[in-house]
């Protein structure tokens, strides 16, 4: 077929009321639930299907429902259990459709009490380690959801009966962030339960460049004092020059002239000791004229005697 007579059958289609779409297979379209999929009872939500600008229908379907509305959003004043559950949707150009949508789980919350969070070990946490986030019902839910702020879609949903665990292995600091668990039955998926109260945790680096700093400060100690027990000698192509060697080369005669006599006067003292140990004492003798005299002795003279003894006044004897 010409072109011109493909332009002129175009032409009379659509002037028949219906279009003429261009060949190949239409994109599917996308289904999101403004402002969030987790709606609160009681609280606003518009369900939104977007597709190319030549769509001229839409079309948007509860799962399992049989409702269906024939139009491109749908607005919900307040959240009803009975509107939680699975949405998808599809758009028509002339007479062919789109494929589905991916499908968007709206969820009614508030349908229970809130079940609690905790981390082990702790809320705080260096960066590397591994952080369990526990949510736990009083209730038998055999189901629960983990949430971080920001993202659309849960980390797990771990079938087990009245706690879950979310183990998190080897943490970064991307990890860091506000969580909230919510516990729901696998009877009633999209009925869940109030969200726990706000967890944050909080991924540092300060443990692993405190661990770092201190091993490099430990080495460079370890060094320090290994310098302090090593004497250094220079080497042999690397002889002191200069001053410095005229120093060291005084020093050292210095103290071997020192050293020298020190040990000149221990000998001369140890000499002298041993020659006095051997010489004979000697007796200093006096010479009888050197010797003094004797005193001579006070004679008294008798009354009308006079003394007739010998010249040095000593006298032989007594007479009666």
């Amino acid at each position: 077929m010409s072109p011109v007579l493909s332009a002129l059958l175009c032409l009379g289609l659509c002037l028949g009321q219906v279009i003429c779409a261009p060949e190949g297979p239409l994109s599917e379209p996308s289904l999101q639930a403004l402002p969030s999929s987790l709606v609160p009872l009681g609280t606003p939500v518009t369900i939104r299907c977007q597709g190319p600008l030549g769509a001229d229908l839409y079309r948007l379907e509860k799962l399992k429902s049989g409702r269906y509305f024939d139009k491109a959003e749908i607005f919900i004043s307040k959240m009803e259990r009975d509107q939680a559950g699975r949405y998808r949707c599809s758009y028509q150009i002339g007479m062919r459709w789109s494929p589905p949508s991916s499908q968007l789980e709206l969820v009614a919350t508030e349908t229970f009490p809130k079940p609690s969070l905790s981390a082990q070990p702790s809320t705080v946490v260096p960066a590397g380690v591994t952080v369990t986030l526990r949510c736990q019902s009083q209730y038998g839910f055999d189901q629960f959801a983990l949430y971080k702020e920001g993202d659309t879609r849960p980390f797990k949903t771990p079938e087990r009966w009245y706690r879950a665990d979310f183990p998190i292995v080897t943490v970064t600091a991307a990890h860091s962030g506000i969580y909230r668990c919510y516990s729901f039955s696998s009877t009633h998926p999209y009925l869940w339960s109030a969200p726990s109260d706000p967890l944050e945790l909080v991924v540092t680096e300060f443990t692993e460049t405190s661990r770092k700093l201190n091993h490099s400060i430990a080495k460079e100690a370890s060094t320090t004092e290994a310098s302090r027990n090593i004497t250094v000698l220079p080497k042999e192509s690397d002889p002191p020059t200069g001053l410095a060697l005229q120093h060291y080369t005084k020093g050292n005669l210095a103290r071997i002239c020192l050293g020298a006599v020190i040990l000149i006067l221990l000998v001369g003292l140890l000499a002298e000791d041993w020659h006095s140990r051997r010489k004979p004492p000697t007796m200093h003798r006096i010479r009888a004229a050197h010797r003094p005299l004797p005193p001579l002795p006070q004679t008294q003279k008798p009354h009308g005697r006079q003394d007739r003894g010998r010249p040095d006044g000593h006298s032989r004897g007594f007479r009666h």
